[in-house]
């Protein structure tokens, strides 16, 4: 079974002015986020774990600050 759409919203919310996507590639199986405020059209893309694509999703900063504590 083909995908009709190569990207699939798994997730969607809005906190404020933010819009907070969570996205699925069916054809690599990559998840991502995606954070965007609809004022500014400002925002980030972030490559996300699937074990952690929740977390992620409620807390999108707190992940994106995480990933820059980490060695190498």
């Amino acid at each position: 079974m083909g995908c009709t759409s190569t990207t699939r919203e798994l997730a969607q919310r809005l906190s404020g002015n933010e819009e907070i996507l969570l996205l699925w590639n069916c054809q690599d199986g990559h998840v991502e986020l995606s954070v965007r405020d609809l004022e500014t059209g400002l925002g980030f893309e972030l490559e996300v774990a699937p074990d952690s694509a929740l977390d992620a999703f409620r807390h999108p900063y707190a992940y994106a600050a995480s990933l820059g504590s980490h060695d190498g």
